[in-house]
C-alpha cells in the first residue's frame, strides 16, 4: 500500500513538474548553453568559450579602486533595488497593518485589499506613462508650483531622473509587498498584542517585538518578489529614466537588440546568480516555509 501511495504522489506531481521543466528548466538551460557560444557581427557559432564572461568583467581589475562599467551598473541596479525595497516595505507594512488591525469588518478588509490591486487592471506601461503629464516640464505639478510662486522655473528632476524611476518602481511594486505581509498579519493571534500591552509595552515595542517578528515570513516573500522584479526590469528604467539611466536589465536588452545573444545570455546568468544570492540570504534569515 505504501509503494502504491508513493507512485500516486509522483503521478499527481507529474503535470506540474512537466510544466515547470518545459517553461523554466529548459529555457534556463538554453540560456546557460548559449552564454558559452561564440559570436561575431554576422553569426553565432556553438562552442564552449569563457570569453563572454570575461568580457563582462574585462578591465575591472585594472580600474581598481575605481569601479568598472559592469560593477558601476550592478551598483546602480542594487541601489534602485535597496531603495524600492525599503520604500515598498514601509508602505506595504503600514497598509497591511491598517487593513488587519484598524479595519473592523472582514468585508471592508476584502474591499480595501481589492482596491490595492486596481493598478494591476492596466498594463505597466500605461501606468508609467500616466506619470508624464504630472511630472513633465509642463506637467500639472510644475504648473501648480509656478502658479503658487514656489519656483520661478519648471523643476527638471521630476521626470526622466532617478526620482521618477524610483517613484514608478514603488508605484508598480508596492502591492507585491502588501499582500504577503497582509497574509502574515492576518494569522497573528490578537491575544499576543493584548498581552504585550497588558505587560506595559509601548506601541513601538509591540510593533518591533511582536508584529515585526511574526510578519517576517510575509516580509521575506514580498522582498523576494520586489527584488526579482526590480533587478531585471528595463522597461521602467527606460521609460521613466528617458533612456539615460543604466541598469543590468537595460544592458541585456541593448545587447539583445544588437543580436549579441551569447553576451546577453552571459549577463543574464550573472544577474540570475546575483538575484539567487540575495534570495538565499533572505531565506537564511527567515523560514518562509511557515508562510507556504
Amino acid at each position: 500500500m505504501k509503494a502504491k501511495s508513493t507512485k500516486t504522489s509522483y503521478w499527481q506531481a507529474a503535470p506540474m513538474a512537466a510544466v515547470f521543466t518545459l517553461f523554466f528548466v529548459v529555457p534556463l538551460a538554453v540560456i546557460v548553453i548559449v552564454s558559452f557560444w561564440q559570436y561575431n557581427q554576422y553569426s553565432i557559432t556553438p562552442a564552449f568559450i569563457l570569453s563572454n564572461y570575461t568580457d563582462i568583467f574585462s578591465g575591472c581589475v585594472r580600474q581598481l579602486p575605481d569601479l568598472c562599467t559592469t560593477f558601476a551598473t550592478y551598483l546602480q541596479t542594487l541601489i534602485f533595488c535597496a531603495e524600492v525595497w525599503a520604500l515598498t516595505l514601509v508602505i506595504g507594512f503600514a497598509i497591511a497593518y491598517f487593513l488587519v488591525f484598524e479595519v473592523r469588518t472582514p468585508m471592508m478588509q476584502v474591499v480595501l485589499a481589492l482596491i490595492c490591486t486596481i493598478p494591476f487592471w492596466t498594463s505597466n506601461v500605461i501606468r508609467m506613462i500616466s506619470w508624464i503629464p504630472l511630472l513633465g516640464r509642463n506637467g500639472l505639478i510644475n504648473q501648480g508650483l509656478l502658479a503658487l510662486g514656489v519656483t520661478d522655473h519648471p523643476v527638471e528632476w521630476l521626470l526622466y531622473s532617478h526620482f521618477s524611476v524610483l517613484l514608478a518602481f514603488v508605484h508598480l511594486n508596492t502591492v507585491f509587498m502588501i499582500i504577503p505581509i497582509l497574509n502574515s498579519m492576518a494569522r497573528i493571534d490578537r491575544s499576543l498584542i493584548e498581552a504585550a500591552r497588558d505587560g506595559g509595552a509601548s506601541g513601538w515595542q509591540t510593533l518591533w517585538n511582536v508584529l515585526v517578528p511574526l510578519s517576517k515570513p510575509g516580509i521575506a516573500i514580498g522582498s523576494i518578489f520586489v527584488i526579482t522584479v526590480v533587478m531585471g526590469d528595463y522597461i521602467t528604467i527606460g521609460i521613466m529614466g528617458g533612456q539615460q539611466i543604466a541598469s543590468v536589465g537595460k544592458v541585456i536588452q541593448v545587447q539583445t537588440n544588437f543580436l549579441q545573444f551569447p553576451l546577453a545570455a552571459a549577463n543574464a546568468v550573472v544577474l540570475l546568480a546575483t538575484v539567487l544570492a540575495l534570495i538565499f540570504g533572505l531565506t537564511r534569515l527567515v523560514d518562509i516555509r511557515k508562510e507556504l
